[in-house]
C-alpha cells in the first residue's frame, strides 16, 4: 500500500460539483493499493498517518501529530500512485489492484482510519477534483511494501 501524506490547513473532495467530503487543518492522505495488501499493510498505514510528527509544537519544531491534536483526515484512493513510468512515456498500473481487490482493502483503510481520527473520504472510482491548501508544504511518502 502506498500513501502521499499532506498536511493540510483545509483540504475537500468534489465529484459532478458536489462535495463530498472536506476538512479543515489535518491530513489529505491519497492511498494507492495493491492487489496482494493486507490488514498488515493496512496497519502500518494508518499508524504513520496518524502518528506522524509532522506539526509544529510550541516552539516552532514538527514534534506532534495529528492524532496529538485531534485533527482530521480526508482520505482519497489514488490507483495511479502504483504508475510505473520506467519504461515509455504511457505509465503501466499493473501493481494497482483491481477494484474488486481494492474496494474492501479501501474500505476497510477507512474504518480503521476512523477509529483514530474525525475522518472524511472520496468515492472510490469516482472522477473526483481533489483541492488543497498545503500547509509548509509537507508532503510524505509511504509505502509498506518499502519496510526496513
Amino acid at each position: 500500500m502506498r500513501a502521499v501524506v499532506q498536511r493540510v490547513k483545509k483540504a475537500s473532495v468534489r465529484i459532478d460539483g458536489n462535495t463530498v467530503g472536506a476538512i479543515d487543518a489535518g491530513l489529505l492522505v491519497l492511498v494507492g493499493i495493491e492487489a496482494d495488501d493486507c490488514d498488515a499493510d493496512i496497519d502500518y498505514i494508518i499508524k504513520k498517518c496518524t502518528q506522524l510528527r509532522i506539526f509544529e509544537d510550541g516552539e516552532g519544531k514538527m514534534n506532534l501529530s495529528a492524532l496529538d491534536l485531534g485533527l482530521s483526515a480526508l482520505v482519497v484512493s489514488q490507483f495511479t500512485l502504483h504508475g510505473d513510468a520506467r519504461k515509455g512515456n504511457r505509465p503501466s498500473f499493473i501493481l494497482a489492484a483491481p477494484p474488486e481487490t481494492a474496494v474492501p482493502i479501501y474500505e476497510k483503510t477507512l474504518e480503521r482510519f476512523r477509529e483514530k481520527l474525525h475522518t472524511q473520504a472520496g468515492v472510490f472510482g469516482a472522477d473526483m477534483q481533489v483541492e488543497l491548501i498545503n500547509d509548509g508544504p509537507v508532503t510524505i511518502l509511504l509505502d509498506s511494501k518499502k519496510l526496513f
